[in-house]
Formats: C-alpha cells, sequence, structure tokens
C-alpha cells in the first residue's frame, strides 16, 4: 500500500523547505532550500540551533514564512 504522506523536512517540519525564507543574518532573503543546497554548513547550524530551542518560523502580514534563530548571551 503506496503512503500518501508527504516526507517532512528535519528543519521546516510540514512546511516545504523552498517556501520559508531566512530573516537575519548574511543568508537573509534566502530560501532554507537554497541553503541546504549550497551552505550545508550553515543548514547544520540552524538543525543545531532548532535542537537547541533556539529557532523558530512565524508567517508575517505578507504571509512568507520566516525563520529566525533566537538571540541568547549564551549563543
Amino acid at each position: 500500500m503506496a503512503s500518501s504522506q508527504q516526507e517532512q523536512s528535519p528543519l521546516t517540519g510540514v512546511l516545504e523547505e523552498d517556501t520559508v525564507f531566512v530573516d537575519f543574518g548574511e543568508h537573509e532573503g534566502r530560501s532554507v532550500f537554497e541553503i541546504q543546497c549550497e551552505f550545508p554548513k550553515y543548514y547544520n547550524f540552524l538543525m543545531d540551533q532548532k535542537d537547541k530551542g533556539n529557532f523558530y518560523i512565524r508567517r508575517s502580514k505578507d504571509k512568507i514564512f520566516r525563520l529566525y534563530v533566537q538571540e541568547t548571551p549564551l549563543n
């Protein structure tokens, strides 16, 4: 029996990586998918931040999903 479930991103979950954009730092404006393809070390950094709980995605007023890393004194 074939599964109709779509594969989830390890970083963005049910959101497709090409619909979530980084909203900070040197990669601001790039999609998570673009980062995964072109900057794998930075993608791993984002995964690490997610694991630490320093990561969140918000939908802005312009209906674009934006990814943020919470800055803390311990980062």
